[in-house]
């Protein structure tokens, strides 16, 4: 019986180490929010990364953080690395796709991640 529990111990742990294994090591998220204002209002906001400064919940959180702003000043290539308190975390982000007044994809990377329970998501 002992053996029993230890061989179906070991299966069900190879079957989830297997099932890791085969995940990838990326993932994606996506977010859509509805803004009752115009695109030609919003998107400017949102292409230029300086701007994140007026309406980013961030910045009240660590108003000190480093900023570092590279590449062009809004649209595809511009990019903005931060380093802030223990609860803003170290990262970057850069513009990917900039659709006029429809789409701005972005590519954010973590370097020193926060726990969820500083991420102001409400």
């Amino acid at each position: 019986m002992f053996k029993t529990v230890i061989i179906i111990d070991a299966v069900l742990i190879a079957a989830i180490l297997i099932f890791a294994a085969i995940r990838p090591d990326t993932f994606k998220i996506e977010r859509s929010l509805s803004i009752k204002a115009p695109p030609e209002k919003i998107f400017p906001l949102i292409n230029d990364l300086h701007s994140m400064q007026t309406w980013s919940a961030w910045e009240k959180v660590d108003p000190a953080m480093k900023r570092d702003y590279r590449g062009p000043a809004s649209g595809v290539g511009a990019q903005y690395a931060w380093e802030g308190n223990k609860e803003i975390g170290q990262g970057s982000m850069e513009i990917t796709e900039s659709n006029p007044s429809s789409k701005v994809t972005m590519r954010l990377d973590f370097i020193k991640s926060v726990g969820t329970e500083a991420l102001p998501l409400k």
